[in-house]
């Protein structure tokens, strides 16, 4: 159909607007082709009238249908244009709080500018595995995808991130590092995904800083290479560094601060460590103030010091090295405080004894002279001469801004190589992910050389994304087979040829740069000439000779010529570089070890930013000439040489690309600017990508969806069986121009624009149908309610009629009477008017002319004070003119007298003039000057006296001063004496009148209190009587308190009784937590152990590659290692003393802590065995090939077998070193805790300590043999190294060589082999020291455990010699005696450590009290045996008279003939079997390792097996063989481990040994002979308990074992559920047509069409009826199967929900409705199975929460209040993610208004839940196991034929 026919009325488009870029509006009337106005109507109501281009008559976009607003793919659109793009990222953005979104293969990141709880690990958890368009869009799924296909394709990947300044660009690299570091996990002990991420503090440390537009700005670009080993775990990574900003280190702008360094350094000032620097605030320095902004708002420098310094720690940079760092950078901050003099305009000076150069000198190691010259000097060199020639305090501060940048650049570069370092890969890598992180698109006001270097890089990233986009696309189309047509994309070629091609702005610039006068103006003439109106992309500013334009893939930018030389130059004075390098302090000198051959001795300084490669390409020869080219590198010529290499790093890997969006520059959170937006889309490629697959066909469909879609547009004839053809049908009727649409294999390909008219069709059929319905329905409801009012209306028209005529006859009287009312009452009214009128006027005018009177009165009075005031000023103004008059003439008279007076004056002046005058004054002068000085003199006797005098009268003044002040004290002492006397005798007075007046009072008070008593009297007789009455009344209150009180005591207790079963529950959940954590430390050991036994496996099957053929086993080996396995199995199993049933829970905690102790040490060691291994497995794989080589010259020898030989001394020593910390740990613990109690027998360190000490004899034994052994097969095994290694090495040579036929080939392979040669030679001489060592070491345990051995040997002949009875005391004796030799050992030993001493005295006082104690043991057992054996003989001797009373002597002798034949009664039978010692291995192999559950085990008896063995386990304690006991269950314990671990992923297997396991476990309760677990027993089963051992420890090992089980099968559960949970429970339609699918975009989305080879919920229930079938078939315990059942629906409940919180395609109306169906049919089948109350329908509470609120109301105050109380079991996060989520499906359903979901906020914020938003799928719930004791008796059971037991007898 053509476009035009879509603008109808009501259509809504898109308009351009200023402010918000695009603005939404409806066509008010039909499009006709011709029209040149739009009539629209915006959505604030204003009407307007749109004009469209005369020339393009283009008409506006048109807008999406609202069903597709805020879709996760911005390609799933159907109007694919700039508006919508806006529009979906806004209302995902600030609606659904969405910051991700796809968009075809990029992801687009809006800053939220707020921490978000999006990236924890269970939402990585939640997207590992996953696909990438099944979940919500997320850095995460870009990450998962980009690991996925690395090890699906086998090719390198990349994820490009890019943006602006504060776009969020590291912050995504960060968490995409963090998801591989957490779903890869490392491949060695080192953790190097935590090393890879403690990169990311030093460098935003050292790289990142504040700007105006971001708190943590990159100033650098890095792509990070992630490696991983070919079972891709991390194994290390690499960092390449682009563009360092140097200039921010001498120079920030307002409200812009320096790199963060500098900031955390000057906050930790004050640490001991930093005195040295002599550091200050941050405002003190130069280089940190400028900006004036030195804090960043909840930034704390001083902590970010702290992570700083750790993450170098974890990186190996020591602490030496990194105080150097923090001496440079302080170094660098006390260089920008120094200042410069100047001495005229073309020299300067630094002020002499400067303070921040000379500490810059001291951090620095360099002379202060040399330094301080140099900065204000520089040397020229000529060809002939060199001059030195000062410079001006301009070029001065210069020079020193440019040294601190070079001073910075190369630490940064330091340091970036040794963070590489410390993450370089030590095993080969295979593959790797890298991560750009690398700034985006610049344009400012002023735009420089980092401008325009940025630009260059963004134009190749956008080429090569351009290609990539173009490449997808041309994939998919020929993928499905549809024709290919050419879309032409924009191809910026031709901007980068201006750039970087030959005569290119870079190319015109580094020529101008090696001219000797090159200047910014010459090159800016050298660009106009050469480009301006050849090349299109090129402009020359109309008011500017200095700047350039170049039109950008995004962009014109206008850049500003000044400084692009200087900054390209980027260069430095050499003599103060040399001055740097001949510096003491050694960190120096490294960072300027490289820089020989860069170095210019003439530069300027540098300002910008500085590209790093990560290594400098090295030639094969140094050439003559070679320095002086390569110190002529520019800037842009090594940033062009790194992104070249870049681009070919990212051309050879799979690009994946995050593009982050800014949507404010005021980092106010959840704010979306619409031109910041757009400007950002435009130029980070997302339009582009938008425009190329508008170009094509953007919109695709499966047939499957497209016919589940639109069946509502097709007639029953048009469906078909071929689902294909029928799309095929219906399109080809709907859609005419056959051009609009392509059919492909599997999906049908759409034009941009033709989704939307389908929908609209669709759209149109179902409002036309739901009119029709609408129509039928209120029509008969209309006429339903028309007769039924008729009917009414006329009973009620009877009705009033009737009360009308009767009011109106009533109306008339009242009428009447009311007229007559009316009369005389107006009547009244009137006269009553009147008269008030009259009284009014009379007054108005009496008042009117007192008023009158009053004014003229007034006036009159006003006219005569005035005639008085007249009188007066005229009297004033004559006496006034008078005075004036006389002053005159006074002052006439005064002139002419001064006049006269001045004429006499000089007449005395000239007489005064005269000699005589002269000669008397001189005369008069000398008498006066001598009568002067004579008073002088007279003057200074006097003062000479007077001052005598003063001195004498200071004197006596003084001593009087001094009495004076004593008389004055003492006056006053008396004075305040006196006046405290008078102050008394006043007080005395007027108490004598107070006494008085109050004796008069008294008297008058006696009268007064006389006749008051009478009346009292009177009163009280009275009140008496009242009281009495009060009493009554107080009698019957006391009543009513009493039962009030016991009332109250009654709630008291009820609420007592309330808490006390509060408590209980408490103390019930906090026994799970602890059984879960105990539980989860068994699951941890167990997986250790697995893992330490397949890498042992992985050993074994390494070993036996290289030899073909018979391979010799030793014949030790299988017993050593079953007694290997079977000790480690004892003493972790006697290590863990936990009893979850009988101890209390204080002991629990101890011995928890005991175990997790033991299991950490384990782990350890489990570390180092696997880091063994798997550098044996390395060194094999290189002798794999030597040695098949050498196999087929020459027999086999042993190497084999000296492997396992090697491995099996590996296994001793580690063996060793356990048992020395086991027992180092024990006698600290013993030493620490000096309590009785401890050391008390049946106390827990006691039987830790008695149970190891059984233990470590029993390895003693094992480990004598295998030392012996080894022994004897050390010598074979060096006369088998030599010549090994010599026939390997010629024949692969000889081969080598061979193959070679080139000389140059030939020559290599020769240099190569050198190398090898010298570097495995120093290997061998290692490996030989080393082999050397440890030989000795063992020599010399071997000849101590030959001593030991023969020793104890001894010790044993003489215990045998010994009778019964004195073999324990002999025993014992010599254990005392061989401590006590040991004991004078240790003193000697510890003589100079009395403390070391002390304890190892306690320690072995302790082990002889347990000595004792089991010497007393003992000796009851020998008692109790004793009376059995008196019982058991009586007995047999009774049954031997009576035999020998029924048998002649003949059958006597002929009995023995047939012994086996001799028939016994059933009562007989004890419910024993006997098997001999050596059919143990046999009676595991058939009843464990090779029963088949599915096979001859169905028609067992449930737990046969178990009963088979604890009846053998009966046998042998009747026999009181304790090793047999031992060795049984040991042996059984390690064959269901064998079993599991071989077919673990069995559910079968599984849970018939874990029902087996349990009914074992309570088969050794039931029978254990304890009261508790007795009562249930029949007196026959009582008979058949043990007697002789108690197994309690061995039944904690049983129950941990069955704990193992439980985990091992919740975790197949768990496999085998988890790929059907998200299908059938949210996917797959259930209820077929209530939910339908959306249009999708490019990323793929599931089908929620039941396909064939998809699960559905029926999938579902079947596979719970699988698993319930069989687990009864087993003859699992009830309340297991309840527990099973209950974390089965967790893991059901959980994954469903939280792949619901991450999809918001699954959050709809109809979608909560399917969740709902799908709950209730599993609510079904727990009550078909009766498993209502296991539990497990609680854990399906979140999951229907978040159902019912995807389908409640969702707009009123009432909803949110109704939602509020429902959602109990929903945390706030995951409420308000739904609500975020919900989408409407169809156009009838409404979207969630975000201000309902701000109440829903206010509502829930006092709820104290957690923040995670995820439920945690992998939670086990913590398992019990309730004793279940069994009815069956042994006697009765009956071993079948098919389990091949016939060696095991009835007793």
């Amino acid at each position: 159909m053509a476009a035009s026919e879509l603008y109808t009325k009501y259509a809504r488009v898109w308009i351009p607007d200023p402010e918000e870029v695009w603005k939404s509006a409806e066509l008010l009337k039909d499009y006709k082709p011709g029209d040149k106005v739009l009539q629209l109507r915006l959505e604030e109501g204003k009407d307007l009238e749109y004009s469209l281009d005369p020339k393009t008559k283009e008409l506006p976009p048109l807008r999406n249908p609202d069903i597709l607003v805020g879709e996760n793919d911005l390609t799933a659109l159907s109007y694919l244009h700039e508006p919508a793009v806006l529009h979906n990222l806004k209302v995902r953005f600030i609606d659904s709080k969405l910051i991700y979104t796809y968009c075809g293969i990029v992801l687009v990141a809006i800053n939220p500018y707020e921490q978000l709880p999006i990236y924890g690990e269970d939402i990585i958890n939640a997207y590992s595995g996953q696909n990438m368009g099944d979940m919500d869009p997320h850095i995460f799924a870009v990450a998962e995808e980009a690991y996925k296909q690395m090890a699906r394709d086998e090719r390198n990947q990349s994820i490009i991130v890019s943006g602006e300044s504060g776009a969020g660009k590291t912050v995504s690299a960060k968490y995409a590092m963090r998801y591989f570091a957490t779903v890869s996990g490392s491949a060695s002990e080192a953790n190097v995904e935590e090393k890879v991420l403690a990169s990311n503090p030093i460098m935003e440390s050292i790289g990142n800083a504040k700007t105006t537009r971001n708190d943590n700005s990159s100033r650098f670009g890095k792509y990070i290479e992630i490696g991983f080993d070919k079972r891709y775990r991390i194994i290390g990574a690499n960092m390449r560094t682009y563009l360092l900003e140097k200039s921010r280190v001498v120079f920030q702008a307002e409200e812009e601060r320096n790199y963060h360094i500098f900031y955390q350094l000057c906050a930790s000032a004050a640490l001991p460590e930093f005195k040295t620097l002599r550091l200050g605030n941050a405002n003190y320095f130069h280089y940190t103030k400028q900006g004036g902004s030195p804090v960043i708002d909840g930034v704390d420098d001083a902590k970010e010091m702290v992570n700083t310094r750790q993450a170098c720690t974890l990186l190996g940079i020591s602490d030496s090295y990194q105080m150097g760092i923090f001496r440079i950078l302080a170094g660098i901050l006390h260089l920008g405080n120094v200042e410069f003099a100047s001495r005229d305009s073309d020299s300067c000076t630094v002020p002499p004894k400067h303070e921040p150069l000379t500490i810059f000198c001291d951090l620095m190691g360099v002379e202060y002279e040399e330094m301080a010259h140099w900065l204000c000097h520089r040397k020229l060199a000529t060809a002939t001469e060199t001059y030195i020639k000062p410079i001006s305090k301009l070029h001065a501060i210069n020079a020193r801004d440019a040294l601190a940048k070079h001073i910075y650049a190369n630490l940064f570069n330091w340091i970036v190589d040794h963070v590489n370092k410390a993450l370089h890969a030590a095993v080969k890598q295979h593959s790797f992910i890298g991560v750009l992180d690398i700034y985006g698109f610049e344009t400012f006001e002023i735009n420089s050389f980092e401008q325009f270097c940025i630009n260059y890089a963004n134009e190749k990233l956008q080429q090569q994304f351009n290609m990539h986009v173009f490449k997808l696309e041309q994939e998919e189309y020929m993928k499905e087979q549809i024709p290919w047509t050419l879309i032409d994309f924009y191809d910026n070629q031709p901007c980068i040829n201006l750039i970087e091609a030959k005569m290119g702005v870079l190319d015109l610039l580094d020529e101008e740069c090696k001219m000797p006068k090159g200047s910014d103006d010459s090159w800016a003439q050298k660009l106009y000439n050469t480009h301006l109106n050849k090349c299109a992309l090129f402009e020359k500013p109309r008011m500017s000779n200095k700047a350039f334009i170049i039109k950008h893939f995004a962009d014109k930018v206008e850049y500003q010529c000044e400084g692009f030389l200087e900054k390209n130059k980027d260069t430095v004075y050499e003599e103060q570089i040399r001055v740097l390098k001949s510096s003491k302090f050694k960190l120096l000198p490294e960072l300027f070890q490289d820089e020989e051959k860069v170095l210019s001795p003439t530069s300027a300084a540098p300002s910008g930013r500085v590209p790093l490669t990560r290594m400098p390409v090295k030639p094969a020869k140094a050439r003559p000439g070679q320095a002086s080219k390569e110190h002529k590198k520019t800037v842009g010529h090594q940033f062009r040489n790194s992104l070249h290499l870049l681009m070919e790093t990212l051309n050879a890997t799979t690009p994946h690309y995050v593009r982050c969006i800014k949507p404010n520059d005021f980092k106010f959170p959840f704010t979306f600017d619409e031109k910041r937006a757009v400007q950002q889309l435009r130029a980070c490629g997302v339009l582009e990508t938008i425009r190329i697959s508008a170009a094509g066909f953007p919109s695709r469909w499966t047939y499957q969806e497209f016919f589940s879609r639109y069946r509502v547009l097709m007639k029953q004839r048009d469906v078909l069986g071929d689902r294909k053809q029928t799309c095929k049908n219906v399109l080809e009727k709907l859609i005419q121009d056959k051009d609009k649409y392509q059919f492909g294999k599997t999906k049908i390909f759409f034009r941009a624009g033709q989704v939307a008219y389908l929908e609209k069709i669709r759209a149109d059929k179902l409002r036309a149908a739901c009119i029709r319905i609408q129509k039928t329905i209120r029509g008969w409801l209309m006429r339903k309610k028309y007769m039924r009012m008729r009917k009414a209306a006329i009973t009620i028209q009877r009705h009033v009629r009737g009360y009308q005529a009767r009011c109106y006859a009533k109306f008339l009287r009242r009428t009447r009477a009311a007229i007559t009312i009316q009369k005389f009452q107006r009547m009244y009214v009137v006269r009553k008017r009147y008269w008030c009128m009259r009284d009014a006027t009379i007054a108005l005018q009496a008042l009117l002319r007192g008023y009158m009177v009053r004014n003229k009165y007034q006036m009159m009075l006003r006219e005569h004070k005035s005639v008085v005031i007249q009188k007066h000023v005229r009297g004033w103004l004559a006496r006034r003119r008078y005075r004036r008059t006389l002053r005159a003439i006074v002052y006439l008279q005064c002139c002419y007298r001064r006049m006269m007076a001045k004429r006499e004056l000089k007449k005395l002046k000239i007489e005064a003039r005269s000699v005589e005058r002269y000669k008397k004054l001189h005369i008069g002068l000398e008498n006066k000057i001598m009568q002067l000085q004579r008073k002088i003199d007279e003057q200074n006797k006097e003062y000479k006296s007077l001052l005598e005098k003063m001195t004498a009268l200071e004197v006596t003044y003084t001593t009087e001063t001094e009495k004076l002040r004593g008389d004055v004290e003492r006056l006053r002492l008396s004075e305040e004496e006196a006046r405290s006397a008078t102050s008394r005798v006043l007080s005395l007075q007027e108490e004598i009148a107070k006494l008085r007046t109050e004796l008069h009072h008294t008297q008058a008070e006696k009268k007064s209190i006389e006749e008051r008593a009478d009346k009292y009297k009177h009163e009280t007789e009275q009140l008496v009587s009242e009281l009495k009455e009060q009493n009554s009344l107080l009698k019957t209150e006391k009543e009513e308190l009493n039962r009030r009180i016991h009332d109250q005591a009654k709630e008291i207790t009820e609420s007592m009784e309330r808490k006390l079963v509060e408590e209980t529950k408490q103390l019930e959940l906090d026994l799970n937590d602890e059984r879960l954590r105990y539980q989860n430390l068994l699951n941890e050991f167990s997986r250790l152990e697995e893992r330490y036994d397949d890498l042992k496996d992985e050993m074994n099957l390494m070993v036996s590659i290289p030899k073909p053929g018979h391979k010799r086993t030793d014949s030790t080996h299988s017993s050593n290692e079953s007694e290997y396995t079977f000790s480690s199995e004892i003493t972790e199993a006697e290590d863990l003393p936990l009893r979850m049933e009988q101890e209390p829970s204080e002991k629990k905690a101890a011995l928890d802590m005991s175990l997790f102790l033991k299991l950490q040490k384990r782990v350890s060691e489990l570390e180092q065995e696997k880091q063994s291994l798997q550098d044996e497995l390395d060194r094999k794989e290189e002798q794999a090939l030597r040695a098949k080589a050498k196999e087929e010259e020459r027999p086999p020898i042993r190497g084999a077998e000296l492997e396992y030989e090697s491995l099996k001394r590996q296994e001793l020593e580690s063996e060793n070193k356990k048992l020395k910390n086991e027992l180092n740990e024990l006698q600290k613990a013993l030493t620490e805790t000096r309590a009785p109690e401890v050391t008390a027998p049946g106390a827990p360190a006691y039987r830790v300590l008695l149970d190891q000490l059984t233990s470590v004899s029993e390895e003693l034994e094992v480990r004598k043999e295998e030392v012996l052994i080894l022994r004897s097969q050390l010598v074979s095994q060096k006369e088998a190294i030599q010549p090994k290694h010599t026939m390997t090495d010629a024949t692969i040579l000889l081969e080598d060589v061979q193959k070679m036929k080139d000389k140059g080939e030939i020559a290599q392979a020769y240099i190569g082999l050198k190398e090898t040669n010298r570097l495995l030679e120093s290997q061998l001489q290692s490996q030989r020291k080393s082999h050397e060592n440890e030989l000795e070491s063992l020599r010399g345990e071997i000849q101590s455990l030959k001593e030991e051995n023969n020793r104890q040997q001894q010790l044993l002949a003489q215990n045998l010699q010994l009778p019964p009875e004195a073999r324990i005391e002999a025993s014992l004796q010599h254990e005392i005696t061989r401590l006590t030799n040991e004991n004078l050992f240790y003193e000697e030993l510890y003589a100079d450590d009395p403390k070391k001493y002390q304890l190892y005295r306690i320690s072995l006082y302790k082990r002889m009290i347990d000595l004792m104690e089991q010497l007393e043991k003992q000796d009851k057992t020998v008692r109790k045996l004793k009376k059995q054996l008196k019982v058991f003989a009586k007995k047999i001797g009774e049954l031997e008279v009576g035999q020998m009373e029924n048998i002649s002597p003949g059958q006597i002798i002929d009995e023995p003939i047939r012994p086996v034949n001799i028939p016994r009664k059933e009562k007989d039978f004890q419910g024993m079997l006997e098997y001999k010692k050596e059919d143990e291995q046999k009676l595991v192999k058939n009843l464990i390792l090779e029963l088949k559950p599915r096979g001859v085990a169905v028609n067992l008896i449930p737990g046969l097996p178990a009963y088979i063995l604890f009846m053998c386990v009966r046998h042998a304690d009747y026999l009181n063989d304790d090793q047999k006991v031992r060795s049984l269950l040991t042996s059984t314990i390690n064959g269901i481990k064998k079993v599991l671990k071989k077919r673990g992923d069995d559910f079968e297997t599984v849970s018939f040994w874990l029902s087996n396991t349990c009914r074992f476990l309570h088969c050794l309760k039931q029978y254990s002979g304890e009261e508790g677990f007795m009562k249930h027993n029949t007196p026959r089963q009582n008979e058949h308990c043990l007697t002789n051992f108690d197994l309690a420890e061995y039944r904690q090992v049983l129950s941990d074992l069955a704990i193992q089980i439980y985990q091992q099968l919740v975790r197949v559960l768990e496999n085998i559920l988890q790929p059907m949970i998200v299908s059938g429970m949210l996917e797959h339609e259930t209820i077929q047509g209530v939910s339908g699918v959306k249009p999708t975009g490019l990323r793929k989305r599931t089908s929620s069409i039941a396909d064939e080879g998809t699960y559905t919920l029926d999938s579902i229930i079947r596979q719970l009826n699988s698993f319930h079938s069989v687990m009864c078939q087993h003859g699992m315990d009830p309340e297991l199967i309840k527990q099973v059942v209950k974390q089965m629906f967790y893991i059901i409940g959980a994954v469903t929900l939280n792949n619901l919180l991450l999809r918001k395609d699954m959050c709809s109306w109809s979608k909560g409705m399917q969740i709902r169906y799908n709950v209730s049919q599993l609510e079904e089948w727990l009550r078909d199975k009766n498993l209502m109350n296991s539990g497990a329908k609680e854990t399906l509470e979140p999951l229907i929460q978040a159902a019912q609120l995807l389908q409640v109301k969702k707009k009123t105050d009432e909803d949110a209040e109704a939602i509020c109380s429902m959602c109990n079991a929903l945390t706030t996060a995951q409420i308000v993610k739904v609500l975020n989520l919900y989408t409407p499906v169809n156009e009838f359903e409404e979207r969630v208004l975000v201000s309902f979901i701000r109440t829903i906020q206010v509502r829930l914020r006092d709820r104290k839940d957690s923040p995670q938003l995820l439920m945690d799928a992998k939670h086990i719930f913590p398992v019990t196991f309730p004793f279940n004791p069994s009815s069956l008796a042994l006697e009765t059971i009956q071993i079948p034929a098919s389990l091949g037991l016939g060696f095991i007898s009835r007793v």
